[in-house]
């Protein structure tokens, strides 16, 4: 319906096109050869009159049978218009009878139906009754139709070739409209069919719950489906355009690089460690495929699966078998170590009275005692590992813990050399469900862990802040409480091992003080993000669920104890 409208208006647009051309020259014409101009006058404002309003009109039709009374309105007025021109300037004899045949023509094409030869026909008629009334003279008195100069054997021929050309235009354009309309029809449904199935496979990329990504040829990202923005919190605009490698964090310099440089030929499968939008750690499992189109190759299609959780969970579970093999046999141990160790830590005591008169032999006493000492607490700070502690859990807010604990903090600060400590609490009360106590602990043992980290010198920040997660089965504000150094970093190659227990980088450290914190931030239901550059210092993240929150008994389902940024 919208084309015969657009097609309407094409045909008034000509119609004014060809009356202004045609009709002006021949008026120019007349006036300089002093003929009569009364008659092109008046059609040229006739079609004006007809036609602009019939414009206006036409933008109000709405029906298709509306539409097409509307189209045989504006032939027939067309048909008028050629036929009074035609009378006036010559019937048979008229140069402009050459107008019914585009008629005729327009007509055919216009309605997408075979309808060209009933206007061919009907043109025939008119300007047949035209001819005759010419030829025998039927309105002599009228005055603007003359008798023509021809003879009626020539007249009946010319008729006869007007009429045949108008059949011939009328078949053939009604035969190409035929045709148009089913060529049209088909693509149409083509078009239709081919954006369904578009749809169709839009829906199903949409929908699958893997993240998929497809590059062109140069490795800049084209399309990134919503599973992709979730696990990523990348929007689409944000990656459209970008080299996926530094969405995924691939550099160069890792071993299996190597296969994915230049064009990819093979299905790759790999596992990549990268980071969201907002900093957090994000493992993939992830594969690459070439993207062909037409034989060529022009890009590659990229499937992932967010495997954090499952990685963090085995690692947690790792490290739990570990922790308890180890605490049952290291808990005997301990207990079988400790009870000789304190009769000998006695009886070297006994020995450094009468070692009095040899300095020597006092010296190694004392080194004896000092470390049977040493190694008595170390075996005490296992034994209070392995065995968890009962929590007295209560709401606190950890702002105030903190403050309480920082007064120890900067006296032990002002013991050490060129340390300085910076202070930024979060306004507000920042309430958990907590140990007070056990929470000391942390904060006292990650304020230490800062200032050995920092032998020469340098800057504790300690801050405080609350943010609303969504993320890994977690749902609602977690309280973050950030210890940063600018000490010496943590290397790379240790970040999975600084909660384990007896790992330590320290030549005096018993490796129990930060295993001790994270023992104690996961019983709270919590966990450690750490972040760490050599050379630049460490950030470690204490992070606990807010109480009074909705959110907070998903904390318990699938938790990490820790996790690196």
């Amino acid at each position: 319906m919208n084309d015969l409208r657009t097609r309407l208006y094409w045909l008034m647009g000509l119609r004014l096109v060809l009356v202004s051309l045609t009709l002006g020259l021949s008026l120019a014409f007349q006036v300089v050869k002093g003929g009569r101009v009364e008659t092109f006058y008046t059609l040229i404002i006739a079609t004006y009159v007809l036609t602009i309003p019939s414009a206006f009109l036409l933008h109000r039709l709405s029906s298709p049978v509306a539409l097409t009374v509307f189209f045989w309105t504006q032939v027939g007025i067309d048909f008028f218009l050629e036929t009074v021109l035609v009378a006036r300037t010559g019937g048979i004899e008229s140069p402009f009878a050459v107008l019914y045949v585009m008629t005729v023509a327009v007509a055919s094409l216009v309605p997408r139906r075979r309808v060209g030869l009933f206007a061919a026909c009907f043109c025939i008629i008119l300007f047949g009754l035209l001819t005759n009334i010419q030829l025998y003279g039927l309105a002599d008195a009228w005055g603007w139709l003359p008798p023509g100069r021809l003879t009626a054997p020539e007249t009946f021929q010319t008729f006869g070739v007007y009429a045949l050309a108008l059949l011939v235009v009328g078949i053939l354009g009604g035969t190409l409209a035929d045709q148009l309309y089913q060529a049209d029809q088909s693509l149409r449904e083509k078009e239709q069919g081919l954006s369904r199935l578009q749809v169709f496979h839009e829906n199903i990329v949409h929908s699958i719950s893997s993240g998929v990504f497809t590059a062109d040829a140069t490795g800049c990202i084209t399309s990134f489906n919503p599973a992709a923005q979730e696990a990523t919190r990348y929007t689409i605009t944000q990656v459209v355009g970008r080299p996926w490698r530094e969405i995924f964090n691939w550099h160069p310099d890792q071993e299996s690089d190597e296969l994915l440089g230049g064009s990819l030929s093979l299905t790759t499968r790999f596992e990549v460690e990268c980071k969201r939008a907002d900093g957090n750690r994000l493992i993939l499992g992830m594969t690459l495929s070439p993207l062909h189109e037409q034989g060529d190759q022009t890009g590659l299609v990229g499937v992932f699966k967010d495997l954090t959780q499952i990685r963090d969970l085995e690692e947690e579970m790792r490290r739990k078998d570990w922790l308890a093999s180890l605490g049952e046999m290291s808990a005997g141990m301990a207990h079988e170590i400790r009870n000789p160790l304190g009769a000998l830590a006695g009886a070297m005591q006994m020995l450094r009275k009468d070692a009095t008169e040899d300095e020597t032999n006092r010296r190694l006493m004392d080194i004896a005692i000092r470390e049977a000492t040493r190694l008595d607490n170390i075996i005490t700070e296992f034994l209070q590992y392995a065995r968890p502690p009962a929590l007295n859990l209560a709401e606190h807010d950890l702002n105030k813990v903190l403050a309480e604990t920082l007064d120890l903090v900067q006296h032990e600060a002002r013991t050490r050399s060129h340390i300085k400590i910076v202070t930024s609490l979060a306004t507000g009360v920042l309430t958990a469900l907590v140990d007070q106590d056990q929470f000391r602990q942390i904060f006292w043992n990650m304020a230490t862990n800062a200032f050995e980290a920092m032998p020469e010198g340098g800057q504790l920040t300690i801050s405080t802040g609350c943010r609303h997660v969504d993320a890994g089965g977690r749902k609602g504000d977690v309280i973050e409480i950030a210890f940063q150094d600018t000490g010496e970093g943590i290397p790379k190659q240790n970040l999975d091992k600084i909660f384990l227990p007896f790992f330590t980088t320290k030549k005096e450290g018993s490796g129990l003080g930060l295993a001790a914190v994270h023992r104690i931030v996961d019983l709270h239901g919590g966990w450690i993000k750490v972040e760490s550059q050599e050379r630049h210092g460490s950030r470690f993240v204490v992070c606990m669920p807010r109480s009074g929150n909705a959110g907070m008994r998903l904390w318990h389902e699938g938790r990490t104890p820790w996790k690196r940024s």
